[in-house]
């Protein structure tokens, strides 16, 4: 069982002798050219993040190939920083993310491990919530604390937020984050959204102003492989790609529908739902096109290391 691949795969592999993290000048992730920048200084921000990987969520022996493995893909890519450009010994027993290149076949089912090791931690049901992720970071960077370091992570909503692009900026400059977004179709009544569904990606670079009302990001994106659906996909690691989208923000009435609970007698789905009033920010970009759905972000981890 895949499970029990992240054991199986540090058991016959000599990694932690056999490699150590990489120098600066030889980190590993990120399609180049990638240039760091770190501005927050005036009106305006101009922050990226190198040395962040983009793996796969489509993989042989994930439940379901990976479908559902967005979230776990996409904090292996905040992982992978820490690790290749900080040096943090991040990872599971003798199993450390920073002697892995995902881009490196011979490493291929070791990644793939660790994303169901993430999946696990997090408490993957069929999907994985910013909540669980958290609980994810907190177990594989435990090995970091140990050895020293402190750790810190955190949410960021854009309901009542009212820079929620400064917040971006100011946040990843601290490091990579997982951006999660809702796909939303037309409610049941005129002019309301309800979702129908999510996705969740890391968010490399982004430019804007503070306050402001749109932001460009740079995203890798676990669930778009250039190769998705070509060849030996499931079975092989796809060039890296930082894609670009932007945020605009939006204010909508929002319906959702009542959910039936379990622990109770009566069926509470058929009650009426409710409708509510969000600030959302919409991702358009030319990987992003649906003619049913539209894509809303509605909030982000955070992650930050020190030593």
């Amino acid at each position: 069982m895949i499970r029990n691949a992240l054991l199986a795969a540090a058991a016959t592999a000599t990694l932690a002798t056999a490699f150590a993290p990489m120098a600066s000048a030889d980190v590993i992730g990120t399609p180049p050219p990638c240039v760091n920048a770190s501005d927050l200084a005036g009106p305006d921000f101009n922050v990226r993040k190198c040395g962040v990987s983009d793996v796969d969520q489509f993989r042989t022996n994930l439940e379901s190939n990976g479908n559902a493995y967005c979230g776990p893909a996409s904090l292996y890519n905040v992982l992978h920083y820490w690790a290749h450009v900080k040096g943090a010994p991040i990872g599971w027993g003798p199993v450390k993310v920073g002697y892995l290149d995902p881009m490196k076949q011979v490493d291929y089912s070791t990644v793939t491990g660790s994303i169901s090791k993430i999946g696990t931690d997090a408490g993957y049901d069929g999907g994985t919530s910013l909540t669980g992720l958290r609980a994810a970071w907190d177990n594989a960077t435990l090995p970091a604390r140990n050895a020293g370091w402190q750790t810190t992570r955190g949410r960021v909503s854009t309901i009542d937020n009212p820079d929620f692009a400064g917040d971006i900026a100011r946040k990843l400059n601290e490091g990579p984050l997982q951006l999660v977004y809702g796909r939303y179709k037309n409610g049941p009544l005129s002019d309301t959204l309800q979702r129908t569904g999510g996705h969740i990606v890391t968010a490399v670079s982004a430019t804007g102003s503070f306050g402001g009302n749109t932001v460009k990001l740079k995203l890798a994106d676990p669930g778009r492989a250039g190769d998705h659906g070509q060849g030996d996909y499931l079975n092989t690691q796809s060039a890296y790609e930082a894609l670009d989208v932007t945020l605009t923000k939006r204010h909508f009435l929002q319906y959702s529908p009542a959910v039936d609970d379990k622990n109770t007698a009566e069926d509470e789905s058929q009650e009426p739902g409710t409708y509510t009033w969000v600030d959302r920010w919409e991702l358009t970009g030319a990987r992003y096109l649906s003619d049913t759905t539209r894509q809303m972000v509605e909030g982000f981890n955070w992650f930050d290391m020190a030593k």
